[in-house]
């Protein structure tokens, strides 16, 4: 799979911090393309083909998962525990993208199976190097699983 064939999933409810991240991705060059999600069930109905999502090809998976924790309707807790439960998305690369300074937030993610957790940087300049080198990574250098 080329770069230009890996989509992002970006699953955020905050419209700044979603065009923040847009942003940053599109400035670094990386012109993937991005789904966004904007809150948990929308997610869920996106990977899983259900809701206002139905019918869409669930075999076009994301190359990673970019997930907010505190998220309207479903939290993102919630979505990579059921992401890490179902066959069909349980090794899609998942990173917690956050605000929370929250220990046992960081435990739980990591217990659910997150792939990585990422403190959302307050500064627009931080917060695009740090998206810069997340887009980097998971779409040029990491070696994702066959589907």
């Amino acid at each position: 799979m080329s770069i230009s064939n890996k989509m992002i999933l970006l699953v955020e409810d905050n419209p700044d911090d979603e065009a923040l991240a847009i942003r940053a991705l599109r400035r670094n060059h990386i012109s993937n393309e991005i789904v966004v999600a904007r809150d948990g069930v929308e997610a869920l109905d996106y990977l899983f083909g259900t809701g206002i999502h139905a019918g869409r090809d669930i075999n076009i998976k994301p190359t990673v998962i970019l997930l907010d924790l505190k998220l309207p309707r479903v939290d993102g807790m919630e979505v990579l525990r059921r992401l890490r439960e179902d066959k069909r998305t349980s090794l899609l690369p998942v990173v917690i993208l956050t605000t929370s300074s929250e220990e046992q937030d960081l435990l739980n993610s990591y217990s659910l199976g997150c792939n990585s957790y990422i403190r959302k940087p307050v500064d627009f300049i931080q917060f695009t190097e740090a998206v810069r080198q997340l887009g980097m990574y998971w779409l040029l250098m990491n070696e994702t699983p066959p589907v």
